[in-house]
């Protein structure tokens, strides 16, 4: 039994008017402007899958009355076989590499036609536990002069903050002092 899904894109029913099928949807889906608004973001939106034929054209149907314009996208989707290769316990199964073997390709279809005329090794599964790559040599340490350098004490600031420079001493001389016992 193929399954179907309702997919809906922003568009209207020609004719229909925008701010009409968003009422309707808001109805229908029981939903706020803003959650009706995402609908016609102008993305591809899958709004119910996993549908029978009949239940999808429900759907589809009930949204064309709304005036939004929605698909049925058959959900069924074609699987190409493939032959496994052999379990390692089979009869002719090698894990031994062989040197200088190429692989033959043969074509299954007309694109891999293309792929005819090129040459590739015949790669063997390595055992357990083995390399897959050559190890790294090992990286020396950048050569530096270090000489010039020293350090500072515990405790000490590493760059000591700077007082600014004094400014020009305040003018005083219309200020008196007098008592005021003498007034």
């Amino acid at each position: 039994m193929n399954l179907y899904e309702i997919v809906f894109s922003g568009q209207l029913v020609p004719g229909a008017q925008r701010e009409r099928v968003e009422a309707n949807l808001a109805k229908l889906f029981q939903a706020d402007a803003q959650r009706v608004a995402l609908l016609f973001s102008g993305r591809r939106l899958v709004l119910k899958n996993s549908l029978d034929q009949a239940a999808a054209e429900k759907y589809r149907a009930t949204l064309e009355r709304a005036g939004a314009l929605a698909e049925m996208v058959d959900m069924h989707v074609d699987m190409e076989e493939v032959e496994l290769a052999p379990p390692p316990d089979a009869p002719g199964f090698n894990r031994a590499p062989q040197t200088n073997r190429r692989l033959q390709v043969e074509p299954r279809d007309v694109y891999m036609a293309a792929f005819i005329e090129v040459d590739a090794p015949d790669f063997a599964i390595a055992d357990i536990g083995s390399a897959l790559q050559e190890p790294k040599a090992p990286v020396p340490a950048p050569r530096m002069d270090l000489s010039r350098m020293s350090l500072a004490p515990v405790g000490a600031d590493m760059d000591p903050v700077k007082k600014p420079p004094a400014g020009p001493a305040p003018d005083t001389s219309h200020i008196k002092l007098s008592r005021l016992d003498e007034a």
